[in-house]
């Protein structure tokens, strides 16, 4: 049975990439599709607010793309230099908090600690941190993407916990996405299951994947790696019979193999 995942391949140097490996071990063929661009900006702002640890209460991760950014500016010499010999331990005094494992995985790769990496989403990310800061502290960094949402923001404001936001990647549609779909389905034909990793996936995604389905779209169980993105498919009109409990490759394993068992009942 196939699945098709709408979402970047893992780095070829970490090994092959765990949701194709959790799927397979349930008799799953899955492919990965990758549905989007990310173009990174403002990394010289960005490197400039890291230097200044004095002036934040922590950081804050939503997205991998962040810590992406911060691994750019880090291809410095000058830059990398700084940030092992001072930087890296005065941020260390501070948390860093983080919305998943994956997250906390590339925290951890430049030599900080995650905190909060349970969470799964944003709202809980925000409950957490929220717990565990002071209303009127020193400001908490947050670098992001320009289409984040406004969940985590709007709940600490509401706190009265400061937090500052630095736009450092726009996301745009992955040049290749139309061309990739159209093959997938012209030579695998229709997937039992098409998972959705992000509310963008979604709108780049889905009205490809209704004219390539056409009357078997029917057929497909659409699933969600979390509660934003199964509303994303919702607002879409298109109902979501699978969102994994936690955002991990076992947890959407063990989805969709509940979604389809379901089914052949």
């Amino acid at each position: 049975m196939k699945v098709l995942l709408l979402k970047d391949p893992k780095d070829k140097d970490s090994g092959p990439d765990p949701y194709i490996k959790e799927l397979g071990l349930y008799g799953f063929e899955a492919t990965l599709i990758p549905v989007l661009s990310f173009e990174f900006v403002s990394l010289e702002s960005l490197f400039e607010k890291l230097s200044n640890p004095e002036c934040y209460g922590g950081l804050v991760f939503t997205s991998p793309r962040a810590l992406e950014a911060i691994k750019l500016c880090l291809k410095d010499n000058t830059k990398n230099e700084a940030w092992s010999k001072s930087l890296r331990q005065r941020w260390n005094t501070k948390p860093a908090y983080v919305v998943g494992k994956a997250t906390a995985s590339l925290v951890e790769e430049i030599g900080l600690t995650p905190q909060g990496e349970k969470s799964g989403n944003a709202e809980k990310l925000a409950q957490y941190i929220c717990s565990r800061e002071k209303p009127d502290s020193s400001a908490l960094l947050f670098p992001c993407g320009a289409l984040k949402r406004e969940v985590l923001p709007t709940v600490l404001r509401e706190k009265g916990i400061p937090l500052e936001s630095l736009t450092i990647y726009e996301t745009t549609q992955h040049p290749d996405l139309q061309e990739s779909l159209s093959s997938y389905f012209s030579q695998q034909g229709i997937p039992v299951s098409v998972v959705f990793f992000s509310p963008s996936g979604v709108k780049f995604c889905l009205q490809h994947i209704q004219k390539l389905s056409g009357d078997f779209i029917d057929h497909i169980k659409f699933a969600a790696i979390g509660p934003t993105t199964a509303e994303a498919l919702g607002g879409a009109g298109i109902p979501c019979s699978c969102t994994a409990e936690t955002p991990t490759p076992q947890a959407l394993a063990a989805g969709i193999q509940k979604a389809l068992h379901l089914q052949d009942c």
